[in-house]
């Protein structure tokens, strides 16, 4: 339920996009029925009825269910009057006045989760900008929910509840989603999204970090890298850094921590609760 609400949320704000970018007056949308072919409208903006408000879109049915079943872009330029939909929807369509439309699906792992829609009220074609800016708003719905869905499974695994004989391995796991979420971090563009990872990366920390200790976001960043194990070269490839890039930040860290090599950085980084 929770996910669901989080994608809600996420077509919530691609409509407003949507609307911004294209000047479309209309745009709505919403999320598949959990384990159902049925997708129901929820989000709505610009509309001047509520006729499209809860509105079960079967797959298969309408344009909406047409970009379900086929999992990519479709379009109509007059609504009622197209011979490529079904026509199940038409009278909650005419309520609202739409006649252009375009269906754009949220594919999250190979599976549609949602659709988002953008209309005008008159019958006239789209154009490409209008389908591209609809595409790319689904695909800012589905990196959001994708970024959302990696960090719940990294935090999943990272807080087992480990046997006694266990709790080494339990630790080594919640060590490498603290690095693995670190180096997921600077790869997202939403501010508010990327600051909602990094405050789940901090909850595996052991505890709040001491006074006076205070390392740059990519020193930490290559420091969880190596504390998971992870060579220079790696560290690089997951950060995305040259490796002498990598390097330098290390050294910088260790100096900060007043650290020798590379372990001591580490374990002076734990000590200070910079790192789980």
């Amino acid at each position: 339920m929770a996910v669901d609400a989080a994608a809600s949320v996420e077509i919530r704000g691609a409509l407003v996009r949507l609307r911004r970018s294209t000047g479309l007056p209309v745009a709505f949308g919403g999320l598949l029925d959990s384990g159902r072919r049925q997708m129901r409208i929820s989000e709505l903006n610009g509309t001047a009825t509520e006729s499209l408000s809860r509105l079960a879109v079967t797959a298969g049915n309408g344009l909406g269910g047409k970009a379900v079943t086929l999992a990519r872009p479709c379009a109509v330029t007059d609504y009622s009057a197209s011979r490529q939909i079904t026509h199940e929807y038409d009278a909650a369509v005419a309520v609202e006045g739409l006649r252009s439309v375009v269906a754009v699906p949220v594919v999250v792992r190979r599976r549609v989760r949602g659709v988002l829609y953008g209309a005008l009220r008159t019958a006239q074609p789209l154009g490409d900008r209008t389908l591209t800016a609809a595409v790319a708003a689904a695909r800012d719905v589905e990196q959001a929910l994708v970024v959302r869905e990696e960090v719940r499974a990294l935090l999943a695994a990272a807080r087992p509840e480990p046997a006694p004989n266990e709790e080494g391995a339990a630790l080594e796991q919640v060590r490498e989603a603290h690095a693995a979420l670190r180096a997921l971090a600077p790869r997202i563009a939403d501010p508010a999204l990327r600051s909602e990872l990094l405050e789940a990366c901090a909850l595996l920390t052991a505890e709040r970090p001491a006074a006076g200790v205070t390392l740059a976001p990519r020193e930490l960043d290559v420091l969880a890298c190596v504390a998971a194990g992870s060579t220079n070269a790696v560290a690089a490839e997951r950060l995305g850094l040259g490796v002498e890039t990598v390097k330098g930040y290390l050294r910088s860290a260790m100096r900060k921590l007043g650290a020798h090599t590379r372990g001591e950085a580490v374990v002076a980084a734990r000590r200070a609760g910079l790192l789980p």
